[in-house]
């Protein structure tokens, strides 16, 4: 008995001892006090100021240690490329009081920062700003905007602390707008749950317009920057229509406020999405006309829906953030392709677009997809594993090499929506997938899904396998059967182009520099066969000179035609005979196919939102 009792306390310390250990791993030391400042007392100049304080550093390991390292993000969650923010800083120091502290930079985005002991350390440094995209941040005398990941450092055993961020607006600025609350009684203060919070909650600093409506029972910010004009009655009852219809798809909403922040530039377009916010990017015009204004709602479609899928939604390798490295997935074919089906369908579904305008779209994202040559090359899930080297660094060759997973994301689930749809005779829709995503992997497991997973909850949704689907279409290269997935819907893809017989020379040019120049050739065209090569400058065709436009001297031309073409290469001239073929571009379109049955019309009406459901 005696013996018996000691291994049940021997037992007992080890368990106490393993969860100890757990806990310490768990959280591996207690959290200072963290607060982040950020001040622009000379706009002008392009720089923000920033100064990262930690309180109440009484950490033995610390201390055992001799330093901390503090780090700068070198990619921001969205943008899936190194962007190595580091670039952009300088002046960067560490104190204890009025004493300064040894600091050293130990790779390209980390400082070394000596402790001994103190009780609090303040790190300054400054952010050069002059780069207006929704992924970076900009500072001049006009306004600010802020990126958390080009412009905070952090502290990686802290990383998951709460801080708190002071904003110092210029003078004369009074207007910040992000999805942060402020803290009680506080301007421009900010309590923050976590780095990864600070990251994703962009700012606007200056002197913008705010507009305002509720959604889904959400107040919505809308801050307006850059000159322009619109019926403000009219965008916010359709920032309203866009939005409560993407809230319907999942059917609930995940915020308690929402900000969008949106530049009028003169040129330029994009967005990038946050989990209660979206950074917008369109052209001063952009309301002028009906084709520019749908265009903007369906980018606000796309940021907004994003809400969900990616920010909540998404696959394992997307949180948490390893700011370091690339974060790789075969999955943004989910993450973006997806959404890109959805941002189209929005605006059908909420009534902004007609059912034609729709079938537009579709046969436009299908037109993307089948005139890349790249498709014949890389698989959907290529393209989102190599999206960090490929995608967002495109060379001449790229158009052969690539195929984007927005585009042919949103084509795969459009035609994913029209099996399940089909499969089910009307009853579940791509929406269900997206709920059973919601529902399984944010909402009870917290966690992102692999592929195997994606993959079973379509398959459970459709009620079959897709294996043949997946491996074909979305891990393979194969020609797609549209015409199976569109017959469904009594609908059938056609080519408008399939007899022409236009030659082809098979080259993109550039007259930037006022002579007309090779900037890619296509893979397996005339051009690509008989060797012309990006950079060459043309110079004749058949002894005629080449002014603006290449085609215009091949209009008198049929395929099979040789023409000599005279060409300047690195300064030296060259003849070369090509022989001209027919024009591969396809033009598709989605028509009705006669006497579509009962079934198929039904189905048509369900999917282009005819019917009430």
């Amino acid at each position: 008995m005696k013996r018996r009792g000691l291994w049940w306390l021997l037992a007992i310390i080890v368990l106490l001892s393993l969860t100890l250990d757990v806990a310490r791993a768990q959280h591996p030391m207690s959290s200072p006090a963290i607060s982040y400042v950020l001040s622009m007392p000379q706009p002008q100049t392009h720089f923000f100021e920033v100064e990262l304080r930690l309180s109440n550093l009484n950490e033995a390991t610390l201390k055992k240690q001799g330093f901390f390292d503090v780090k700068m993000p070198v990619w921001t969650p969205g943008s899936y490329l190194v962007r190595e923010y580091a670039k952009n800083m300088e002046g960067f120091v560490a104190r204890s009081g009025a004493v300064m502290l040894n600091s050293q930079k130990i790779s390209k985005n980390t400082w070394r920062i000596q402790y001994t002991g103190q009780p609090e350390v303040r790190v300054f440094y400054k952010v050069y700003a002059y780069e207006l995209t929704v992924r970076t941040s900009f500072l001049d005398a006009e306004h600010g905007y802020v990126n958390g990941a080009s412009m905070f450092v952090y502290v990686p055993q802290f990383k998951d602390a709460p801080a708190t961020l002071t904003v110092r607006p210029f003078t004369g600025w009074n207007v910040v707008s992000t999805a942060l609350v402020k803290a009680v009684g506080a301007d421009f203060t900010y309590p923050i749950s976590n780095y990864d919070v600070l990251v994703d909650s962009p700012l606007e600093i200056g002197t913008h317009r705010v507009l305002r409506f509720e959604a889904s029972g959400v107040p919505h910010e809308v801050a307006q920057f850059g000159e322009t004009k619109y019926d403000e009655k009219r965008l916010l009852t359709d920032y309203k229509r866009v939005t409560e219809t993407a809230a319907s798809i999942i059917g609930e909403h995940p915020c308690k406020n929402y900000t969008f922040i949106v530049h009028h530039l003169p040129v330029g377009g994009g967005g990038l999405e946050h989990q209660n916010s979206t950074s917008l990017q369109t052209s001063r015009t952009a309301y002028a006309t009906e084709a520019g204004y749908i265009g903007f709602m369906g980018l606000v479609a796309h940021e907004y829906f994003h809400l969900w899928n990616v920010k909540r939604i998404r696959p394992k390798a997307l949180g948490p953030f390893d700011y370091d490295n690339e974060n790789y997935t075969h999955l943004l074919w989910v993450a973006e392709g997806i959404t890109s089906m959805y941002d189209n369908y929005i605006l059908r579904r909420s009534g902004l677009t007609t059912p034609e305008k729709y079938l537009e779209d579709v046969a436009g994202d299908i037109n993307g997809t089948e005139n890349a040559p790249g498709g014949r090359v890389q698989s959907l899930t290529e393209s989102s594993w190599d999206a960090w080297i490929k995608y967002y660094r495109p060379n001449e060759n790229s158009p052969n090499s690539t195929i984007s997973y927005y585009t042919k994301g949103a084509v795969i689930a459009t035609l994913l929506n029209l099996e399940i749809m089909h499969s089910t005779n009307g009853d579940k829709s791509f929406d269900d997938v997206m709920r059973l995503l919601w529902n399984e992997y944010y909402k009870k497991q917290g966690l992102g899904f692999t592929d195997d997973e994606m993959q079973k909850a379509v398959e459970t949704i459709a009620g079959h396998s897709l294996d043949d689907f997946f491996r074909s279409y979305i891990w393979g290269t194969d020609a797609i059967d549209y015409n199976r997935y569109f017959g469904y819907v009594g609908c059938r893809l056609m080519d408008y182009n399939a007899r022409n017989t236009e030659p082809f020379l098979g080259v993109n040019t550039s007259g930037a520099t006022g002579k007309l120049t090779v900037s890619g050739v296509v893979r397996d065209s005339p051009a690509w066969k008989d060797g012309l090569s990006a950079g060459d400058e043309i110079i004749s065709v058949d002894g005629v000179r080449v002014s603006d436009d290449v085609n215009k001297l091949l209009l008198a031309k049929k395929p099979g035609d040789v023409v000599t073409v005279q060409v300047s290469r690195a300064g030296l001239m060259k003849t070369l005979p090509v022989t001209l073929t027919n024009n591969p571009k396809k033009t598709f379109k989605i028509e009705r196919v006669p006497n579509a049955t009962a079934t198929q019309e039904m189905l048509y009406k369900k999917w282009l939102y005819l019917v009430n459901q």
